[in-house]
C-alpha cells in the first residue's frame, strides 16, 4: 500500500470516523473504500464515451443491412466497449 496524507475538515473527519464505526471498520479502511467506488463510477463514464467513438467508423464497414440492423450493431459495439 502507498501511504498519503490528506487533510479533512473538522465535521468531515467526525462523519467519517462515525461511518467507519458504524461498518466496523477503520477510518482508512472507509477512505480506501469510498475511493475505490469513486474510481469505478469513473471507470463506468468512460466506457460508452470511448465505445461511441468506436461506432463512429460503423458506416465503412461494407455491411449493406446497417439500415436495418442498427440496434443489433449498436449493442454489439456496445458490449465490446464494457468488455474491453
Amino acid at each position: 500500500m502507498q501511504r498519503t496524507q490528506i487533510y479533512l475538515r473538522p465535521e468531515q473527519h467526525r462523519a467519517l470516523l462515525d461511518e467507519a464505526a458504524k461498518k466496523g471498520i477503520s477510518l482508512a479502511e472507509l477512505i480506501r473504500q469510498i475511493v475505490s467506488e469513486h474510481l469505478e463510477r469513473q471507470g463506468e463514464r468512460k466506457a460508452p464515451k470511448e465505445a461511441f467513438q468506436r461506432i463512429i467508423g460503423m458506416g465503412a464497414s461494407g455491411r449493406e443491412d446497417v439500415s436495418e440492423r442498427h440496434d443489433y450493431y449498436l449493442a454489439e459495439a456496445l458490449d465490446r466497449g464494457h468488455i474491453g
